[in-house]
C-alpha cells in the first residue's frame, strides 16, 4: 500500500511544483495543464494554462496537486506533510528548504520522539513537519 497527498492551490501550483520538485530532487515530475484536457471538457477558458494534475515522487509516495478552481476547493489548512529520513543532513537539508521565505513554527531540534524534528510552513502555505524516525519506528 502507498500514501499520497493531494493539494489544491488557488493558480500557483506550477510554481509550487516546480520548488517541491527541487526540494524532492524528483528526477520525473509530472504535470498537465486544464488546456491538456480532451475538447468539450468543462474547463473554465481563463484556465488553460493552470495544472489540473502534478505529481512528484516523495520516498515511495506522491505529493500531488491541482490549481482548484474557483467555488470548488478552499484554502489549504488544518493539516501537515510528515517527511521522515534517516539521512540527518537529507533532513536539515529539506527543512531548509522548505522554510526558506516561509515560516518555522519548530526549529529542527532533537524531541523525546525523534532524534531531530522540525515544523515549518512554506511560502505557499503549506505545512510540514520533517524529521527523523525515532526509536522503534
Amino acid at each position: 500500500m502507498r500514501m499520497s497527498v493531494h493539494l489544491n492551490f488557488q493558480g500557483n501550483c506550477a510554481e509550487a511544483f516546480a520548488f517541491y520538485a527541487k526540494v524532492f530532487k524528483a528526477d520525473n515530475p509530472f504535470q498537465i495543464t486544464y488546456g491538456d484536457a480532451p475538447k468539450g471538457s468543462p474547463v473554465p477558458p481563463d484556465w488553460s494554462g493552470k495544472v489540473m494534475h502534478a505529481s512528484v515522487p516523495v520516498g515511495e509516495g506522491l505529493l500531488m496537486g491541482c490549481d482548484a478552481p474557483p467555488g470548488k476547493s478552499t484554502p489549504l489548512g488544518g493539516f501537515q506533510v510528515s517527511v521522515e529520513t534517516k539521512d540527518e543532513a537529507e533532513v536539515r537539508r529539506i527543512y531548509e528548504a522548505l522554510s526558506q521565505g516561509g515560516s518555522v513554527h519548530m526549529p529542527l531540534a532533537p524531541t523525546f520522539w525523534s532524534p531531530l524534528f522540525g515544523m515549518c510552513a512554506d511560502k505557499f502555505g503549506v505545512e510540514w513537519m520533517v524529521g527523523m524516525p525515532g526509536a522503534g519506528q
